[in-house]
């Protein structure tokens, strides 16, 4: 990639962030611009730029942000009360950052379809 997201700048520490959760493969932190009570961006280390560009051999990378979105829905305490998680994908989809990342979103109910 040419120019560093701003997932990528966060992940560098060139801009900060509110931190819920890190590990070596992930970083999990709240949105700047939250659509629900509890809105969190959980992102590969990685730079992948969407889920169309994962590839077979990031298979396991994505298995774990599963689960970390799993421990950061437990670590704030939302596993009674239920949890969205949402992938956008191009711009058609809703992705504005070219930097693959999970919504955790919770904190009030969430209708369907989304919109």
């Amino acid at each position: 990639m040419a120019n560093k997201t701003i997932f990528k700048r966060i992940i560098d520490g060139e801009i900060p962030a509110d931190i819920v959760y890190q590990d070596e493969y992930s970083l999990a932190f709240r949105d700047v611009r939250p659509q629900a009570p509890v809105h969190v961006l959980v992102i590969p280390r990685k730079e992948i730029p969407s889920l169309a560009h994962a590839t077979d051999d990031d298979s396991e990378l994505l298995g774990r942000l599963l689960i970390t979105v799993r421990k950061v829905a437990n670590q704030l305490g939302l596993d009674p009360t239920g949890y969205r998680v949402v992938i956008n994908c191009g711009r058609d989809g809703g992705q504005t950052v070219d930097h693959l990342h999970l919504h955790l979103l919770a904190g009030r109910g969430l209708d369907w379809p989304p919109g």
